[in-house]
């Protein structure tokens, strides 16, 4: 048999990790706190819905109120009326399909098998959602508790509408906050810091060699880097949905500025992809002291177009409207560094073409990275 760690140890890191996610929900607007209220109102929801069912309906079809609250109670209220109205199509159609089997065919096996089957089928409709197979569910209880009775069908429909509006009701008493303000700073963190670990990378090539960890814990940044935009997307997305229907009011132009932000973090993301390349050369560079061998001309250009490109970035991350002329002046200098360095590579004397192959390599990522920033710059916009 399988041993179950529940030791008082366990236990007690499980309600200090409980605890502390209780005060951060209170502390401050975020996940946490939409969380915690969500789940207080599915509580009351289910407990309101569960008691009006038991003091109005069959004990039969007292189960069907809270669960049906659970349903209706999502993290958005868009979501909530779409699965809410989901969820009562896929009853519906189970239940109609009990009574009539019942009705024409009567209460026997293959009926029931039958019954089964079409359910299954019609559950596969993808209006239906997840909620596909609930026709099948509701469809055994009216079925075998029921005997396909209209009567019990009716009490099975009261108590799935007194769920629903239980559950809406809870969402409109407490409408889900609305978090632009926070989408747009966490994208403007996201420049921050990648803006100074470039302006951090710019030392290596201008200054001196930096050792092994440095240049790991670069790659490993860029790495989490990359986890936080997908993190970011997938929370932008859900605030673009949580908007939809909800009667809070938000900052002004929501919708633009979490499109903005969206289209910021993708060109992030993709500049990450040359960062890491960057880190990788310069990693094989140490390994095989080539580094040592760049000419310093060609290490100080590099490392200066690098800080242009950290302080383009700090310009895209502020969370007020980025300006566009100096956005403009700094990429099209990072650009003219790039030029510069490249001439500086094909005519400059012998001494200057050493390592032509990590040269042109680097070269290559730069002028991707600065392809990355110039393309789509009204997107950059944050406000």
């Amino acid at each position: 048999m399988p041993k179950w760690d529940c030791g008082p140890g366990k236990v007690k890191v499980a309600v200090l990790g409980a605890a502390g996610y209780v005060r951060q929900a209170v502390r401050a607007p975020g996940g946490e706190r939409d969380d915690l209220l969500l789940s207080v109102k599915t509580v009351v929801a289910a407990m309101i819905a569960w008691m009006l069912t038991r003091q109005f309906l069959p004990p039969a079809v007292a189960t069907f109120a809270p669960f049906t609250a659970m349903v209706t109670l999502q993290a958005t209220l868009y979501r909530s009326l779409r699965d809410c109205v989901q969820y009562l199509v896929a009853i519906s159609v189970g239940a109609t399909l009990a009574a009539t089997l019942a009705a024409v065919a009567g209460i026997h096996g293959w009926t029931f098998g039958l019954l089964t089957l079409v359910a299954l089928w019609l559950g596969r409709v993808k209006r239906l959602g997840q909620h596909g197979t609930q026709v099948a569910v509701v469809g055994f209880f009216a079925f075998s508790s029921g005997a396909g009775r209209i009567g019990y069908i009716g009490h099975l429909a009261a108590s799935v509408v007194i769920g629903a509006l239980c559950g809406l009701v809870a969402h409109l008493a407490l409408v889900p906050a609305r978090h632009t303000r926070h989408r747009q700073e966490a994208a403007a963190d996201l420049f921050t810091g990648m803006s100074r670990r470039v302006d951090s990378l710019a030392d290596a090539f201008d200054g001196e060699t930096p050792g092994r960890d440095q240049v790991r814990q670069w790659r490993q940044a860029w790495l989490s880097a990359s986890g936080d935009c997908e993190a970011l997307h997938r929370s932008i997305e859900a605030e673009e949905e949580n908007g939809l229907l909800n009667p809070r009011q938000s900052v002004g132009g929501a919708a633009e500025a979490l499109s903005r932000a969206r289209d910021a973090v993708t060109v992030a993301q993709q500049c990450l992809d040359h960062l890491r390349s960057i880190t990788r050369t310069l990693d094989y560079a140490i390994d095989s002291q080539e580094l040592e061998k760049l000419p310093a001309s060609f290490r100080s250009g590099l490392g200066a177009l690098l800080r242009t490109v950290a302080t383009a970035m700090e310009e895209m991350g502020r969370t007020s409207l980025t300006d566009p002329g100096r956005l403009s002046e700094l990429i099209d200098e990072a650009a003219d560094e790039l030029d510069i360095t490249q001439q500086g590579l094909l005519s400059g004397p012998q001494p200057q073409r050493a390592a032509p192959t990590l040269q042109g390599t680097l070269l290559t990522d730069a002028a991707r990275l600065l392809a990355e920033l110039r393309s789509d710059r009204p997107a950059l916009r944050l406000r």
